[in-house]
């Protein structure tokens, strides 16, 4: 089981790891070698996601989302897999996390009498201002 947050936690069989070769330097290692590691995980239908963070996760995803629901995550900024497959691990838990938390509620504010007669002032200054240019 991983520890996403203190009331979640994600089965590790819910997560698949596969191995593809990177592009990019590297040299003859690059073409040999399956570093890059690309991560799946059924956001649309995992078991252990609460309602609300699902529909957080699959707004926060992006593009990352397949059509199918699919959270696929491409490392391949190190040079070998233990270190890709680390780093696919933790944008996973990362985003988990930001899609755990839930927003703060927006409580809607009204100006102040202060800043209103402020607005009106200086609505009347500009108003007279132009009101002398036009005399002018």
């Amino acid at each position: 089981m991983i520890q996403v947050t203190p009331d979640i936690t994600l089965d590790e069989n819910e997560i698949r790891l596969y191995f593809v070769r990177a592009s990019g330097p590297g040299g003859q290692n690059v073409n040999k070698v399956a570093t890059a590691v690309q991560l799946r995980f059924d956001a649309a239908r995992s078991p252990s996601l609460p309602e609300d963070v699902r529909a957080r996760l699959l707004r926060l995803a992006g593009r990352r989302l397949s059509t199918a629901g699919e959270l696929i995550i491409d490392a391949r900024r190190f040079r070998t897999q233990e270190r890709n497959r680390e780093d696919a691990m933790a944008r996973l838990l990362d985003l988990l996390r930001r899609a755990a938390e839930a927003p703060k509620p927006r409580r809607p504010t009204r100006p102040t009498a202060a800043s209103r007669r402020r607005r009106l002032e200086a609505k009347r200054r500009r108003g007279e201002i132009k009101r002398l240019r036009a005399d002018g």
